[in-house]
């Protein structure tokens, strides 16, 4: 027989063999009367949802896992984002619950349940983990912060994250919301549960701006106050956990916005000084806004630029819906491009944000400024090149994302050299454009219509936004469709080949002479091995007739 507990609404009961040996406000006062009551016998306690409420989002496993919840002698809630994000309407696959104690044995008991596999993931503060791969969903069971739920939450970030709900609970009436939280959600804003939380740990003023920008939310005046303060103390904080925060602040759908907040709010010095100071530095037109300002653009107009011609998704900026059709036939291999996995977290995504943060990062070393006021920045791809790489070094990343970055920045003018010209870029000058780049060209590609788009605030010149255009899809044509005949041929000749044939000695003149035979043959201009060698020929006959020369001059 199935007991009612409907007069129970909004209560915890404490329940021996199936009837009703306690009832309280909290799961502690049910208990302490169960244990009284019936003082040698095993408890159960159980929430009975409160009346009235709105059904939350709640996962779908949290269905598959109320049973297990129903049996046990202590209480569970589900805590943190997870609520959050049930009220907001919103799916999320890391599922945090708080028990008062045995945290690990929980997890191994449910982990065990499900046939999942679960491990300790901090044997001191008493937490494991339970993870369904296949869902992309993990279960951390954690200890109280503190002697309570409500310690508990007092010690998290911010109101919204600091609410819970009894696990078996299903509508927004049983949400345990000490702090408000549930009213700074609906008036959309970020507050600190306690006005020192950042002083606690500092990486939680990005984390602010992290949550404002994931959630659409602003910053209450007195957490921006508090985030301002705590931004020196950033420094307290090891590097890996201020790259991670950074990582994921840029994987936002606005890190332009991400950038700009940080610097307004004092964050964005502390991690990268070098792009902070391009705030106060000038251009010249068609620029229409200093390097700082233009960065935030270029960020904006990369994303459109990554939505609209890497994912073909339906865009109403008029510049990117006209070339939308013809950058079509490339889509899938950009979005293999950036969805390469570079290793530390890192995709070919967030390398080509990457890229926009830094691609302006040499200008403050590079600017001059002409007698009639005209602003110049004569190698500032270089010298950007080694302060890209020198900022990533310092925040930890790995080499291959450095040298990505590094490749992208040191690149970043060359489509617009070649559109300059007004002319479609020649085989050799592709072969020679990819040479330099490799793969990273296909970034390159991207992030020059992005600057182009920012520079003029949209197309603006419209025949250098038409030469510009052709020059990324040739560029990505030659990449895609024709590798080995442009961008990458296999070489009709070998060093050993030179060795037999030309009696040349191992030497870095057989690297040289294979790099100019593997350029002729992407210009087109040798077709066959007989071409090649006599290619090899004549260059070996120029040599010797320039040495014959030197010596009649000397």
């Amino acid at each position: 027989m199935t007991i009612d507990l409907t007069p129970y609404h909004g209560r915890w009961v404490a329940l021996v063999k199936e009837s009703v040996a306690g009832v309280g406000h909290t799961p502690e006062e049910a208990k302490r009367l169960a244990q009284h009551n019936r003082p040698k016998e095993r408890t159960v306690l159980r929430f009975v949802e409160a009346s009235g409420g709105k059904p939350l989002r709640l996962s779908s496993l949290m269905d598959e896992l109320r049973p297990l919840f129903l049996n046990l002698e202590q209480p569970v809630y589900l805590v943190g984002g997870a609520v959050r994000d049930a009220v907001r309407g919103v799916d999320n696959h890391d599922l945090d619950f708080v028990v008062p104690e045995r945290a690990i044995p929980l997890a191994f008991k449910f982990g065990n349940k499900l046939g999942k596999p679960a491990y300790v993931l901090d044997k001191k503060r008493d937490t494991g983990r339970v993870v369904l791969a296949e869902d992309h969903t993990t279960l951390d069971f954690i200890c109280y912060r503190g002697a309570d739920l409500t310690a508990d939450l007092a010690d998290r970030d911010f109101t919204i994250n600091a609410m819970a709900l009894p696990a078996t609970a299903v509508t927004t009436a049983s949400i345990i919301d000490p702090f408000h939280g549930l009213e700074d959600l609906a008036n959309k804003q970020i507050r600190l549960v306690q006005p020192d939380a950042l002083k606690n740990d500092p990486i939680r003023a990005l984390r602010a701006v992290r949550q404002g920008l994931s959630c659409g939310f602003s910053l209450t005046e007195d957490t921006q106050t508090a985030v301002r303060a705590a931004a020196p103390s950033l420094q307290t904080c090891s590097m890996e956990r201020r790259r991670d925060e950074f990582i994921k602040l840029m994987e936002t759908a606005v890190p332009d916005q991400a950038i700009s907040q940080l610097h307004k709010l004092g964050l964005l010095r502390e991690l990268l000084p070098a792009v902070a100071d391009l705030e106060t530095i000038a251009q010249s037109a068609p620029h229409h806004e200093p390097v700082m300002a233009h960065t935030i653009s270029v960020l904006r107009w990369l994303v459109a630029v990554e939505t609209a011609v890497v994912d073909q998704q339906e865009t109403t900026i008029a510049e990117l819906s006209a070339i939308q059709p013809r950058f079509s036939q490339f889509s899938a291999g950009l979005q293999a491009h950036l969805n390469r996995e570079i290793g530390g977290g890192v995709n070919g995504r967030l390398l080509l944000r990457l890229d926009g943060v830094f691609h302006d990062v040499g200008k403050k070393a590079t600017q001059t400024i002409a007698d009639n006021g005209h602003i110049r920045f004569l190698g500032h791809d270089k010298v950007g090149a080694e302060l890209a790489a020198k900022c990533l070094r310092h925040m930890t990343f790995s080499n291959k994302a450095i040298k990505q970055v590094e490749t992208v920045v040191n690149g970043h003018m060359r489509p617009l050299q070649l559109a300059h010209t007004g002319k479609r870029p020649s085989r050799r000058a592709i072969y020679r454009y990819f040479r330099a780049t490799e793969e990273m060209g296909l970034d390159i590609g991207l992030l020059s219509l992005a600057d182009h788009l920012a520079t003029y605030e949209g197309a603006g010149d419209e025949v250098a936004w038409h030469n510009l255009v052709t020059v990324v899809l040739e560029l990505f044509r030659h990449y895609f469709h024709q590798y080995e005949d442009t961008v990458s041929p296999e070489l009709w000749l070998n060093g050993r080949d030179l060795i037999q044939l030309f009696n040349i000695p191992p030497g870095p003149e057989i690297g040289h002479i294979l790099r100019l035979v593997q350029e002729a043959q992407a210009a087109g201009e040798l077709t066959s091995r007989e071409e090649a060698q006599e290619f090899v020929n004549r260059y070996r006959q120029s040599l010797l007739s320039h040495d014959e020369r030197g010596t009649t001059n000397h």
